[in-house]
């Protein structure tokens, strides 16, 4: 009997789903719109849809990868749960002093990111530990069992835990995590749990988020595995977390702010298993759907890693107007709008698109569900890139008079243009934006965007990837089998892993080599634990270390790899030529005979990647992949240009754009000079042509 699994990915606008015959590598792929205010509707909707297609019973299903944006969603329109902080009597005015930073120093009327906690439910209690772990004052007792009354006076649901120093000493904490379970209800997150490591203002702040977001997750994750369940369901969840891992259901329910960018870091992922086939180290994912538009960068086939990752910014393209999550993340950056994001004239006169968004409620003005404003999905509409009678596969018309008279409207009419003109200069701005951003992106990290190659993919991506690779000045495009889908092709491909973090701060020359050995030994431990409880063997376990240095003196710090056993003076070179290499390539220079700090330690233990090739389902044979012929707007006028079934283009189909090769979860768009051909796996391989 085959084993299969079902990758689920939450967007803005639509939900997609991969289901996987891991026997024989097929694939079906399914996308239904988002369902508010309760997105698992649209999951049994979507998932009932994709399983009828493919004649599979749900019992059939072992795994299910799921990915979703609830988390994001919660912290951005402040609908988590009501919180309260214990911290260290002193320090209640943390989240709200920050850095003491602004991060536009021009701007008169400049606006910060509220706490997620009031102040009036940040109470303090008496207690000290030092920077070395030593306990200065005990943890009062009294104090803790008071204010613990407040709390629950103010009916909180959930508790933030922040003490200072606790990474180095978590006792005082465990104590009020072991007085919060034994007489309370409360939802509670500990910070030495959390993100145990220095830096207090992030650490209360990814604490009080953790603590935020904590019950409405646990309410979500329990209603999904019942509803699954009463739909037949019996095997395993994992959830899909912002390092491009995968944990488990409790693992999700612990530490819920793992999951701010699970959708985005599935299609990073995706790109790792795709530049694995095609024997492309470095790329560019490129990931366009309904609400936003982001890009990663994949170097050496592995995704870069951040911990330096702020959400419910004030303002979205403004770095340090969020609230900070010092979480691992694959280091993404939201370069512009989605296909539901909303074009408008300024009170300058000036075309702008976004950030406001339709998302599938009420959606485009072409939808026909209400939307009256003009989006980047009308605007393409109407320039002939999408089929009105062939989106969604065709289970979903689209209304192209419905896109024009929004676009004349808004639009043309205010800018006395054309509803081609305004529909192309939509197009146009977009894309600018988009590149731009991504060009900033590499370059920031001492690389070169020429020399990557661009994977594709989200409802909208394949839509407008070609002229964004074009800006970019990238050798080749490649849009991938499941391109609609592919963040949830990417939740199947990607390990369960798990991530601990110590802090030991010490210079490298003096650096205590036992205590550091023993103290990863107990992170692998961990490590291997977090499998064990996964049902992961611990033969495959694969371990994984880096570290985080600096010059003694800097506040920043850059993240090296660390070899694995026993490190000693011997292995010393080894960790100084590496951080040697990166800071050059990060700064362009070197400083020499300066002393090199470590500062926070962290021990990635994962499963193995899983190993599939691809094959879509629903392939016909014997018949032409030709369609025909529709008008398609290119800047100078309708021309037109050749339509594609991308199911019947066979491995080594080869022919010269303009084309449109239509699929049902997206439409590839590919513009003058350029030379398309299939791969044996059916990918879309596109030669970019100066």
């Amino acid at each position: 009997m085959p084993n299969y699994k079902l990758g689920i990915d939450i967007g803005g606008t639509f939900t997609d789903f991969v289901l996987l015959d891991e026997t024989t590598g097929q694939m079906s792929f399914g996308k239904t719109l988002t369902t508010y205010p309760d997105p698992t509707l649209g999951i049994l909707k979507g998932t009932k849809e994709v399983l009828d297609n493919a004649k599979v019973k749900a019992d059939a299903v072992k795994t299910i990868v799921h990915g979703t944006t609830l988390v994001t969603n919660a912290v951005i329109e402040r609908k988590g749960a009501k919180t309260g902080m214990i911290t260290t009597k002193g320090f209640e005015d943390v989240l709200e002093i920050g850095r003491e930073m602004r991060y536009d120093i021009y701007d008169l009327n400049i606006s910060m990111p509220k706490p997620l906690i009031e102040r009036s439910l940040r109470l303090g209690v008496e207690e000290r530990v030092d920077k070395n772990g030593n306990v200065l004052t005990p943890l009062s007792m009294d104090d803790l069992k008071h204010q613990i009354e407040v709390l629950q006076a103010q009916k909180v649901e959930s508790v933030a835990v922040c003490f200072l120093h606790s990474f180095a000493n978590p006792s005082h904490e465990k104590m009020v995590g072991d007085y919060l379970t034994e007489f309370t209800n409360f939802h509670f997150s500990l910070s030495s749990e959390v993100m145990p490591e220095i830096r207090e203002y992030e650490r209360a702040s990814a604490t009080a988020m953790n603590a935020y977001v904590q019950p409405i997750t646990d309410d979500y994750l329990k209603n999904l595995e019942k509803r699954l369940q009463n739909v037949g369901f019996q095997g395993v969840i994992h959830i899909m977390i912002s390092s491009g891992r995968l944990t488990t259901v409790e693992g999700a329910r612990k530490t819920p702010i793992q999951l701010l960018e699970s959708g985005p870091a599935g299609g990073t992922m995706a790109g790792v298993f795709f530049g694995k086939m095609l024997n492309k180290p470095d790329l560019l994912a490129f990931d366009m759907g309904g609400t936003t538009a982001k890009a990663s960068m994949i170097r050496d086939l592995k995704p870069e890693i951040t911990n330096q990752f702020e959400t419910g910014r004030e303002k979205r393209f403004k770095k340090g107007s969020g609230l900070p999550v010092r979480i691992p993340v694959i280091d993404m950056i939201e370069i512009g709008a989605g296909g539901g994001s909303i074009a408008h004239v300024n009170a300058l006169g000036l075309l702008t698109v976004g950030p406001e968004s339709a998302a599938s409620q009420p959606g485009p003005a072409c939808y026909g569900r209400g939307g009256l404003k003009p989006t980047v999905t009308d605007a393409d509409l109407v320039l002939g890139f999408l089929n009105a009678a062939y989106f969604l596969g065709g289970t979903m018309n689209l209304d192209v008079e419905l896109a024009r008279k929004s676009l004349k409207i808004h639009v043309a009419d205010p800018l006395s243009i054309s509803v081609e003109e305004a529909a192309w200069g939509i197009h146009r701005i977009v894309n600018e934006n988009m590149a731009s951003a991504a060009r900033v992106h590499i370059l920031e990290k001492g690389l070169d965007p020429r020399k990557f190659s661009m994977l594709a993919f989200g409802g909208a991506g394949p839509v407008h990837a070609f002229q964004v690779a074009r800006i970019l000045g990238s050798p080749q495009m490649i849009i991938p089998v499941g391109a609609g889908v592919t963040s949830a092709l990417g939740f199947l491909v990607s390990p369960v892993a798990s991530e601990t973090i110590k802090s030991y701060i010490s210079i490298l020359d003096t650096l205590d080599w036992n205590h550091a050995n023993l103290m990863l030994q107990a992170m692998e431990a961990d490590g291997f634990e977090f499998l064990r409880r996964a049902n992961v063997p611990n033969t495959e376990g694969v371990i994984s270390r880096v570290c985080e240095m600096r010059f003694k003196g800097q506040g920043h710090e850059i993240t090296i790899p660390i070899p694995n056993g026993i490190l000693d003076d011997n292995t010393m070179p080894i960790i100084q030529a590496s951080f040697k290499k990166e800071y050059i390539l990060r700064y362009g220079r070197y400083i020499e005979n300066v002393a090199m700090e470590t500062v926070t330690w962290r021990v990635i233990v994962s499963g193995k990647s899983p190993e599939i090739l691809p094959k879509q389902v629903f392939v016909k044979q014997n018949t032409a992949a030709f369609k025909g012929k529709r008008p398609v707007y290119f800047g100078k006028g309708y021309e037109d240009c050749p339509v594609y079934d991308r199911y019947l283009l066979k491995p080594d189909d080869t022919f010269s754009g303009p084309a449109i090769i239509e699929e049902m979860e997206s439409t590839v768009v590919i513009g003058h000079h350029s030379t398309i051909q299939m791969d044996d796996f059916r990918n879309i391989i596109v030669d970019l042509k100066s």
